[in-house]
């Protein structure tokens, strides 16, 4: 018995994830999202990991929302997904990111994994299955440095090293970990969390983004089959739409920040600011440049929102020829030009609302029982992620030039 068909996952059964589940994942969703907002700011305030949020999102099947239909999942496109990531993003960013790398997980394994592959982990992930990444490292000389080994012995494969920023590590049933064989390729491990010598580290202490379980894994001789290997090709040889998908959702993500610290604003604004004696107005939200700074959010927010749908549907748009290999270069670039573009946008759109919010609540919204720094905190933390400067230079060079984007996983 090979190792895809040995491997068993001991879910808890409530998440197991039908297809009536999976079609009613968008109208079910409100509920769940409207209690997850009303909960954010305790849980970042105390770091209250959310388990149990996950788990009820998951029987939802916002995890397994885009396995394909032919291994029995709902597929829906990747415009309706990146609605989906703001919304959860607008409720609670830490966990719209935990879950962020298990999308980009199942992506991989669509463009690289075998059709025996595709067919049992996306079984696992109807099951409830999470699969996280165990991608970036720490003390390389340039940042996307591999030091993991994949090291060969007879038929079998040993994984060793540490990985760093594991988002949603805590949450995970399997990982996806980033390695170079013996040979000099760059592989993807995909193994249990219960693997023997995998080891998760509770270790992430970032002023934003508390509780997506971004820490550390442990790989000390974990012993990996061949059957559960995806071969990458060498980096920058080969354009996919992978990176404009990861950078898509990271834009949802900031999209969301942007859109929960205007809602705030404007809920204080309207409810409980009070006006300043230089107004000569009654009530705060009467106050024009309190008006005019609430019109300034709304501008970025909604603006952000609409091009990173606008980026979702050109995404889309390319994606199945690009996994039956029709789509060329150019289409594949456009793609992520967009992407980029949204990216650009929802970035200063979470750091700019974020912090213009204190612009409309004044000096009593910096009380620590209303906790709104943490939009700004969860924002600037999340934006570090890739230098969006790269961005605006890859975008500018393309119109002025038509120099198309680098191939990595940032643009």
């Amino acid at each position: 018995m090979n190792a895809i068909e040995s491997i068993t996952y001991e879910q808890d059964r409530s998440a197991s994830i039908s297809n009536e589940h999976l079609s009613l994942v968008s109208s079910t969703l409100p509920a769940l999202l409207a209690e997850l907002a009303e909960n954010a700011a305790q849980r970042d305030r105390d770091r209250t990991l959310p388990y149990d949020e996950i788990r009820r999102l998951t029987s939802l099947g916002f995890a397994a929302a885009r396995v394909p239909a032919e291994y029995g999942g709902n597929d829906i496109d990747i415009l309706e997904q990146a609605k989906l990531f703001i919304q959860l993003a607008q409720a609670d960013p830490n966990i719209a990111q935990a879950l962020q790398p298990h999308a980009c997980g199942l992506e991989k394994i669509r463009i690289y994994g075998t059709p025996t592959q595709r067919a049992h982990y996306f079984s696992l992930v109807l099951q409830g299955a999470i699969i996280t990444n165990a991608s970036a490292e720490r003390g390389s000389a340039i940042v996307g440095d591999i030091k993991v080994r994949l090291s060969r012995d007879d038929d079998a494969w040993t994984l060793n090293g540490d990985k760093h920023y594991c988002t949603g590590s805590l949450y995970a049933s399997h990982f996806y970990i980033l390695a170079l064989r013996d040979d000099g390729q760059r592989s993807i491990a995909l193994v249990p969390r219960d693997r023997p010598g995998v080891e998760v580290l509770d270790d992430w202490n970032g002023m934003g983004q508390r509780t997506t379980a971004s820490g550390t894994v442990r790989l000390r001789q974990v012993s990996v089959a061949e059957n559960e290997l995806l071969l990458l090709p060498a980096a920058g040889t080969v354009r996919t739409y992978e990176g404009a998908y990861a950078q898509l959702l990271h834009a949802a993500i900031d999209c969301g920040i942007a859109l929960a610290a205007f809602a705030d604003a404007t809920e204080y604004g309207r409810n409980r600011a009070r006006p300043v004696p230089e107004a000569g107005v009654s009530r705060s939200s009467d106050d024009p440049y309190v008006q005019q700074a609430v019109g300034e959010m709304a501008a970025l927010a909604h603006g952000a929102q609409a091009m990173v749908e606008r980026a979702a549907a050109v995404l889309q748009a390319v994606v199945p020829d690009a996994l039956s290999h029709r789509a060329d270069e150019t289409r594949l670039s456009n793609a992520s030009i967009a992407v980029a573009e949204a990216k650009m946008a929802a970035t200063h759109a979470s750091l700019r609302v974020s912090e213009m919010l204190y612009q409309v609540g004044g000096a009593s919204a910096t009380t620590r029982i209303w906790n709104f720094d943490r939009h700004w905190r969860n924002a600037r933390t999340h934006t570090t992620h890739d230098p969006v400067a790269y961005k605006a230079k890859a975008v500018g060079n393309y119109y002025l030039n038509g120099t198309l984007p680098p191939i990595n996983t940032k643009i």
